[in-house]
């Protein structure tokens, strides 16, 4: 078990101690949320009541999310307007598009639904489920190229999102779209585009609501076709190759100066 799990399960455990030890006169005055980064910090002044009490789970905890999917050849994250890890998802659903006999031209995946980074070296289930903990499955549709260049507005505005290597975009700092081609060609408004995405953003989510314009959706609901399964077959298959995964940041969107 990596450290960082330990630490998660550390807290939740001291989070049960402390509710179990709580006396049911307590009502709740208010409600708060933050976002608690959990890092190496973490591990500076371990918890040895914590630990112990996890002791017991960690050899299930392991054997499940301790298997080793692949290899990356560098640490990726996720950000805007665009990054190695939100190149690489949206390049993973043009890579099984073929397993479902389809060939889209271009893919997207929503940075915002991807929860972790990777760090370089051995890639674990458990990291795959740290960057893909939900169950969002892969999708495609078409769009008429009006729409699509609706759907590129709407990415514009929200400063990009994960796109595909046949994308290039310019937005501006306020967020509109100042061009964008697919394969170095210009979109046709009157064309239709096949493109491969995830079902959530299909339902025209995150700002997205050209998706609901969409035609021909296939969208298999069998837990086969989640992202997460996805990912770790992609990883595997680099694995028998003997490749190590990659990815770049290489001017799919670009922010106009």
């Amino acid at each position: 078990m990596s450290m960082k799990k330990t630490t998660i399960l550390a807290v939740i455990a001291t989070l049960l101690m402390t509710m179990t030890a709580c006396r049911h006169h307590y009502e709740v005055a208010s409600v708060e949320r933050s976002r608690i980064l959990i890092d190496s910090r973490w591990d500076a002044q371990p918890d040895a009541q914590a630990a112990q009490f996890l002791t017991p789970y960690k050899h299930d905890v392991d054997s499940v999310l301790g298997p080793i999917v692949g290899h990356v050849a560098r640490s990726m994250k996720a950000d805007r307007p665009e990054s190695e890890l939100s190149n690489l998802l949206p390049d993973i659903l043009m890579w099984a598009a073929q397993f479902y006999d389809e060939e889209p031209v271009f893919a997207i995946y929503n940075t915002g639904g991807i929860r972790a980074d990777l760090t370089r070296g051995a890639v674990t289930y458990g990291d795959v489920l740290d960057i893909a903990p939900f169950e969002n499955k892969i999708a495609f549709m078409t769009l008429k190229g009006s729409d699509l260049l609706e759907l590129f507005q709407q990415i514009a505005a929200r400063g990009g999102e994960g796109v595909s290597s046949a994308v290039r975009m310019v937005i501006t700092k306020d967020g509109k779209l100042v061009s964008v081609t697919l394969n170095g060609e210009e979109i046709d408004a009157d064309n239709d585009y096949r493109l491969a995405t995830i079902d959530y953003l299909a339902g025209g989510t995150d700002g997205m609501t050209a998706f609901t314009k969409g035609r021909d959706l296939k969208a298999p609901q069998e837990v086969s076709n989640n992202t997460r399964f996805i990912i770790m077959d992609y990883f595997r298959a680099m694995e028998k190759e003997g490749k190590l995964v990659d990815a770049k940041i290489e001017g799919r969107i670009t922010v106009k100066e």
